[in-house]
């Protein structure tokens, strides 16, 4: 008997101590719950709290444990973890430092390496980008020392909280923010960021009752200080000769305002603009959009057959170089986008390490390099890729990946579903509740700023004092033979006609 009575004691103990260890787990828990949702640091923990918390937990614990993981630093697609976790930290503020060695691999075809000088710019002797000048001939010419800005992504594939975010940081980095063909928002123009209006095949936010594009409406968005320029979409990258498409789920009241469309009805726009159907009526609507704003203007298209662009550059020189674009904005077949078919996605346009060299030289044989500026998107979202562009001839160069990184995007490719877990391209509130526009606005300055900084090391490392003196010398590419090559004898410069 008394050995049951011992035996009941200690179940009883047993049991009040599984019990106590049950209301400290439900405490840790409910506890944990309310800190995640008050917080707005990191948008999974809020909208996903506890089970949120696994997420940063494992992508610690990989560091530690990668040798039993078949994805590497750089396996993994379309970014890889040490692209991504540059971002993460850039935008965060925090050591952006490595140990041990760099995980690329030097050996594959086509890696770039840059040449460091044996006189190296000394920090004193380093000096501030230097300003480039859009549309000198202009009304109203724009003039800008960032080299990196925000590319172009619409209201409507991102949620409000994310468009404030962004315009917020892009006004606190002094970069630009490029609107997409979605239109300009009141978040956009609150922010006081300079912005792009990007001019869509479907003439969103200039657009009359006909779908036309209507003058008037290009000229009340020109008079509002924060349009800097005007870009006309021909094609954009992931899915050129494709419109942009958002889904019905996606059009919400505000969203189809802006717009000029129906609520809740997919937006599919045409996969070119009517009225263009040769080189001479891009220039005409340049300069139709030019005298109407007063403003530089410009186009955007992904570079796939090219016979066009030397048409172009005759017909400019025939009308007269005062007709010719303010800018070329290049995207890569490489870019992203929110939604587009596989086929397109994968299959179709040129990358940017052959179009960028392909147009700069077509300028210079033309005599048109001074003239028409380059800007280029496609993936550069670190700043060796920035460089890279810069060398290869770029004035200045666009992310939106990049930039959605530094809001805390996760790459989970929910962006076409409208359940985005960060919450950047949902217009689900609950979702949005996680993404805090004040802290990510920082995020985003910092991301650009540690961008220009990165971009200044490898400069300084090849012997210039300034970013925009990068040139084809400065870097070599390596070969099928496993042996490098210059990029200036792999892309030699085009002579002047």
């Amino acid at each position: 008997m008394d050995d049951m009575y011992t035996m009941l004691g200690y179940l009883e103990k047993l049991s009040a101590l599984f019990i106590l260890l049950l209301a400290i787990v439900v405490l840790a828990i409910v506890y944990m719950y309310i800190v995640d949702k008050m917080q707005n640091k990191q948008a999974i923990r809020h909208n996903y709290p506890v089970i949120g918390r696994f997420r940063y937990f494992f992508e610690k614990q990989g560091e530690f444990f990668r040798q039993y993981f078949f994805a590497m630093d750089r396996e993994e697609l379309p970014f890889n973890r040490a692209e991504r976790s540059w971002v993460y930290r850039a935008a965060k503020n925090v050591d952006r430092t490595v140990a041990f060695g760099s995980t690329r691999n030097l050996e594959p075809t086509g890696t770039i390496m840059f040449m460091n000088c044996a006189f190296p710019t000394h920090a004193e002797d380093a000096v501030p980008t230097s300003s480039l000048t859009f549309g000198p001939n202009c009304k109203a010419p724009y003039t800008t020392s960032s080299l990196f800005n925000i590319s172009a992504m619409s209201f409507g594939a991102l949620s409000a909280t994310a468009v404030k975010a962004l315009a917020n940081g892009a006004a606190k980095a002094g970069c630009w923010m490029n609107t997409g063909e979605g239109g300009v928002s009141d978040y956009h123009l609150a922010s006081g960021a300079d912005l792009v209006f990007q001019i869509g095949t479907a003439k969103f936010g200039v657009r009359d009752e006909h779908g036309q594009m209507c003058d008037q409406q290009l000229a009340n968005l020109a008079a509002k200080p924060q349009i800097k320029m005007f870009e006309i979409k021909l094609s954009q990258g992931a899915k050129p000769g494709k419109g942009g498409i958002l889904p019905a789920k996606k059009v919400t009241e505000e969203i189809a305002r802006i717009r000029g469309i129906a609520v809740g009805v997919d937006a599919i726009s045409p996969n070119g603009h009517p009225e263009i159907k040769s080189v001479q009526d891009i220039l005409a609507m340049v300069n139709r959009v030019r005298k109407v704003t007063g403003k530089p203007v410009g186009f955007k298209a992904v570079i796939g057959e090219a016979r066009w662009l030397s048409e172009l550059m005759q017909e400019i020189n025939k009308q007269g170089r005062e007709f010719a674009p303010d800018f070329i904005t290049i995207d890569s077949a490489d870019g992203g986008t929110g939604a587009a078919p596989q086929p397109l996605l994968d299959y179709v346009g040129l990358p940017l390490k052959e179009s960028l060299p392909l147009v700069v030289n077509l300028l210079i044989k033309y005599g048109l390099r001074d003239r028409v500026k380059v800007i280029c998107a496609g993936k550069l979202i670190t700043p060796s890729k920035v460089a890279w562009a810069l060398a290869m001839g770029a004035d200045s160069v666009n992310s939106a990946r990049g930039f959605m990184f530094a809001l805390g995007c996760i790459q989970a490719m929910q962006c076409n579903k409208d359940t985005c877990p960060t919450g950047i391209t949902t217009h689900n509130p609950k979702l949005q509740q996680g993404l805090d526009p004040i802290d990510k606005a920082e995020r985003v300055a910092n991301y650009h700023k540690y961008i220009q900084y990165g971009v200044g090391l490898l400069a300084h490392t090849c012997g210039v004092s300034n970013a925009r003196e990068l040139a084809r010398h400065h870097m070599r590419v390596i070969q099928e033979n496993g042996l490098s090559i210059a990029l200036d004898k792999l892309h030699p410069y085009e002579e002047t006609q």
